[in-house]
C-alpha cells in the first residue's frame, strides 16, 4: 500500500478540518499511521512516521509534546487551535513544498514572524519549537471531534479508500475462510443490525438452510428466538454456545465483536459436532482481527462520505470540474441526475438548529444509501442536498416517493416538520447547479400545507417568484401604469387594481370576474369602464393586459383566482 504524505493529506481533508503551522521537513513527509495521544500512557519510544493526534491538549501548550513527538521521530502533532486562524500566513523561509510548486488551500504555513493574530506567545513558542525540532505541527479548530478527526486521518492514511471501504470488506471475506479453518466450521461475520457482512465458502463445511438464506438475502431472518439469542451473545464477554432454533437448523458457535466498549458486530459459526478443540479460542481471536477491519472499514467509509460531500458541494456551486466529478461520483458520461433538498421548518435559528440539521443529514444519507448504494449528500447553509439518479417521466416517480418518506421519517425522529423540493432532471452531471437552483426556489414556493413538491408542481409559481425578483430589480421594468392604479385606489377609496386582477385572472370573462369579487357583473363592468377613463389604461391592447397582470400580480402582490 502506499504512503500518504503529510501533503495528501493536507489537499484530501483541507480547511478547516486541518490546519497547518509549520512543516520543516516539507509537504512530502510520510505519514505511516494517526496515533491518539493518553497522558496516561507511556509515550511511545519510537514511532517513525506517526501524526499524533493530541486529544486534550491546546497550542500554547503544547512545548514539551513537540518535543516528545520530535525524540519518537514523529512526522507530526496535531493540537487543539482556534476557531479563525488565518490561512492566509503566507509559507514560512525554507519550508514546505519544492520551489515552482504552489500549496493548496490546506497548505499554508504560519509565517514565523512572531505570534499569529490573535495568539499569545506560548502559541508562537510551539510553532517556533516545532519547526526547530524538524515537526509538522497542525491545528483542528475548537468544534472538531477529536473522533471524527481521527477517523478521517485513519481512513486516509490507512488506504486509498474504495467506495464504502471495500478493501476492508474484502478482507472480512479472507477473515472468515480463516476462522472457518481454524474453528472448524462455516463463518459469517454480521453487523450489529444482523447484516451479513461476509461469509466462509470452505468446502465441506455444512451450512444449514436458514444460514443459507441469510447469505442470499445478506441478512440475517428476523424472529422472536433469533433476538433473544442476540440478547444472551451481546451480554457476554466471550464466545457463546447456542442451541439449534429448529429441526433444519443447527446450533451455533458465536462471538461478539467489540473495540472500546463499542459493539461492531458479531462472528457466527456452524457448529455441526466436530469443531476444533480450540475453537472457541481461534474464535475470539478472529473477533479481536475482525474489529481492526470494520473500524478500518468504518473510517474508510466516513472518509469517503466526507470527500463526496465536499464533491457535491463544489458541483452544486458551479466550482467542481464536472467530468472529473462524474467519474469519481461513478456516473458515466451523460447519466442524468436531479437534486433534492431538504430543510427543517423554522429549525434555522434555533439553538439547536444546526445540531438538527446534521441529524438531518444523517437520515437523508442512510435512506439514499439503503436505496442506491453510495451516495453524495451533502449539508450546505442549513440545507441538505442528495443528488439522485435522474430518470424522465413517470419514473421520476420513484425520487418523489423516496423524499415523501424521507420527509416522513425525518419529521417523525426530529420532531420537526420537514419540508422537500425536486429540481428539475438534468442530462449530466455538469448541469447539476440549475437543478439545485430548482429544488431551492421549490423549496421557497411551497404552500403552507405542502411538504414534497417537484418543480414540475410549482413551476408557475416558481416563475412568478423570479418574474417578481426580476421586475423589482430593474428600475424600467418596475414603471407603468400599474402604480397610477394602486396610488389612485389608495386616494379615492375605489378598488380598480384587484378588479383587474380578477377579470385578468378569469380570462376576462365578466361573470366569473364578478364571482371571484363577490360583487354583480354590473358593478364589474363600471369600475372597468372608471378604471379606463380615469387612468387611461387600453384594455383592448393585448401586450397593456399582459404587463398589466404581471405586474400587479407581482409587484402589487394582488391575486384573484383562489384568493
Amino acid at each position: 500500500m502506499d504512503t500518504r504524505t503529510l501533503g495528501e493529506l493536507l489537499d484530501t481533508l483541507g480547511e478547516p478540518a486541518l490546519r497547518l503551522l509549520t512543516a520543516p521537513s516539507g509537504l512530502t513527509t510520510p505519514v505511516t499511521e494517526v496515533l491518539l495521544y493518553d497522558a496516561h500512557a507511556p509515550f511511545p519510544d519510537r514511532a517513525p512516521g506517526a501524526l499524533l493526534l493530541a486529544v486534550g491538549v491546546r497550542a500554547e501548550a503544547a512545548g514539551a509534546l513537540v518535543d516528545e513527538a520530535a525524540a519518537a521521530r514523529m512526522a507530526g502533532l496535531v493540537v487543539r487551535g482556534e476557531n479563525g486562524l488565518s490561512s492566509e500566513q503566507g509559507l514560512a523561509s525554507g519550508e514546505g513544498p519544492a520551489s515552482g510548486q504552489e500549496p493548496s488551500s490546506g497548505q499554508r504555513l504560519a509565517s514565523g514572524q512572531g505570534p499569529a493574530s490573535g495568539h499569545g506567545q506560548g502559541f508562537a513558542d510551539a510553532v517556533a519549537r516545532a519547526r526547530e525540532r524538524g515537526l509538522a505541527l497542525l491545528t483542528v479548530d475548537e468544534d472538531a471531534a477529536w473522533h471524527h478527526v481521527h477517523l478521517l486521518l485513519a481512513g486516509a492514511v490507512g488506504a486509498r479508500p474504495s467506495p464504502a471501504g471495500g478493501a476492508a470488506l474484502g478482507d472480512l471475506f479472507s477473515l472468515a475462510g480463516a476462522v472457518a479453518t481454524a474453528v472448524g466450521g462455516a463463518t459469517v461475520i454480521e453487523d450489529p443490525r444482523q447484516r451479513i457482512l461476509a461469509h466462509s465458502t470452505i468446502p465441506g463445511q455444512p451450512v444449514d438452510e436458514p444460514r443459507r438464506q441469510g447469505i442470499l438475502g445478506r441478512q440475517v431472518p428476523d424472529s422472536p428466538e433469533n433476538t433473544e439469542q442476540y440478547r444472551v451473545l451481546f451480554a457476554s464477554h466471550g464466545p457463546v454456545r447456542l442451541p439449534a432454533l429448529s429441526a433444519e437448523e443447527l446450533p451455533r458457535l458465536a462471538v461478539a465483536v467489540r473495540a472500546g466498549g463499542e459493539t461492531l458486530g458479531s462472528l457466527w459459526v456452524v457448529d455441526d459436532g466436530t469443531l476444533a478443540p480450540d475453537a472457541e479460542e481461534a474464535l475470539a481471536q478472529g473477533a479481536s482481527t475482525a474489529a481492526l477491519l470494520l473500524l478500518r472499514a468504518r473510517a474508510a467509509q466516513e472518509l469517503s462520505r466526507h470527500l463526496t460531500g465536499d464533491l457535491l458541494r463544489r458541483l452544486l456551486d458551479g466550482t467542481a470540474e464536472p467530468a472529473t466529478a462524474a467519474e469519481r461520483l461513478g456516473l458515466a458520461p451523460g447519466t442524468p441526475v436531479r437534486v433534492a433538498a431538504f430543510a427543517l421548518e423554522g429549525a434555522a435559528g434555533a439553538p439547536d438548529g444546526e445540531q438538527a440539521a446534521l441529524r438531518l443529514l444523517d437520515l437523508v444519507r442512510l435512506q439514499c444509501e439503503a436505496r442506491y448504494g453510495r451516495h453524495a449528500c451533502v449539508l450546505v447553509d442549513g440545507v441538505v442536498y442528495a443528488l439522485l439518479p435522474g430518470t424522465y417521466g413517470r419514473a421520476g416517480e420513484r425520487q418523489r416517493r423516496l423524499a415523501e418518506d424521507i420527509v416522513r421519517r425525518a419529521g417523525q425522529a426530529l420532531r420537526v416538520p420537514v419540508r422537500a423540493g425536486l429540481g428539475d432532471v438534468v442530462p449530466e452531471v455538469a448541469e447539476v447547479r440549475g437543478s439545485r437552483e430548482d429544488a431551492d426556489l421549490v423549496l421557497r414556493v411551497l404552500g403552507p400545507e405542502e411538504t414534497v413538491a417537484a418543480m414540475a408542481d410549482v413551476r408557475p409559481r416558481a416563475v412568478l417568484l423570479r418574474l417578481t425578483e426580476l421586475l423589482g430589480e430593474r428600475r424600467e421594468l418596475a414603471a407603468g401604469a400599474w402604480r397610477d392604479i394602486v396610488a389612485y385606489d389608495a386616494g379615492h377609496g375605489t378598488d380598480y387594481a384587484r378588479t383587474l386582477v380578477c377579470w385578468l385572472d378569469a380570462g376576462c370573462d365578466m361573470a366569473r370576474a364578478a364571482r371571484l369579487l363577490a360583487v354583480h357583473p354590473n358593478t364589474c363592468r363600471y369600475r372597468l369602464r372608471q378604471a379606463r377613463a380615469q387612468l387611461g389604461i387600453d384594455l383592448d391592447d393585448p401586450d397593456e393586459r399582459l404587463v398589466l397582470w404581471l405586474q400587479l400580480r407581482t409587484l402589487a402582490g394582488l391575486r384573484g383566482a383562489g384568493a
